[in-house]
């Protein structure tokens, strides 16, 4: 049974399986098994009882680690969870900035916006100054505005790199920060005071009577 339910030599490739795990003991793990070592005769004889398949899954092991398992539901699950890791996979973007040394404030205001922007979509951002020629001289000046860069971007970003010479670039990276989300304002409810009910003109009636006819009782003689 086993022999006819791989037929994909891809397939095969993966993994070694069945006739083709051909170490003399191997350990066994899978459902409704007693897990442990067992000769491959064995375990194959196991998996062949069951109608699976015998999938050698960490061939590194001493002895190897294989699963009796259903393969082509293996090759399923395993494809379904690298899916799954893909999808849980964050996608860094990262936008970069150039500045000159000799960046005037308009500029850097323009580009200070954009910084903004970037990392409110979550994008991390690596500003450089290029130094051109003899304007490597002013490094230092290149190091200041780079740090006035990321000090007006405090509320927006932290600093994953301080500024730093790479051949003709000074560069800092800067990544988004996590904004907490503001508490909810607890709204304070009204005391509400119990006011005292009256008595029912119904009992205060009854008891106007009662008293009406205690005086009008006679005295006994």
């Amino acid at each position: 049974m086993r022999n006819n339910r791989i037929n994909n030599n891809k397939k095969e490739e993966l993994h070694r399986i069945n006739e083709k795990i051909r170490v003399p003991q191997v350990r066994l793990v899978g459902e409704n098994i007693e897990q442990g070592v067992y000769s491959t005769h064995e375990a194959l004889k196991i998996a062949d009882e069951k109608g699976l398949d015998l999938v050698e899954i960490s061939p590194s092991a001493d002895p190897p680690v294989c699963r009796i398992t259903d393969y082509q539901k293996f090759l399923y699950q395993q494809k379904k969870k690298l899916k799954e890791q893909k999808a849980k996979t964050v996608k860094v973007v990262v936008k970069e900035i150039r500045f000159g040394p000799q960046t005037d404030d308009h500029d850097f205001n323009f580009k200070l916006k954009h910084a903004k922007s970037f990392l409110e979509e979550g994008c991390k951002v690596k500003a450089y100054v290029f130094f051109k020629g003899r304007s490597i001289l002013f490094k230092e000046q290149g190091e200041v505005l780079l740090l006035r860069f990321a000090t007006e971007l405090e509320d927006f970003a932290k600093v994953d790199q301080l500024p730093q010479l790479e051949g003709k670039k000074m560069i800092i990276m800067l990544s988004p920060k996590k904004v907490q989300p503001k508490p909810k304002p607890v709204e304070d409810k009204p005391h509400k005071v119990k006011e005292a009910k009256p008595k029912t003109e119904e009992k205060a009636t009854t008891e106007s009577e009662g008293e009406t006819q205690t005086q009008d009782t006679p005295a006994a003689e």
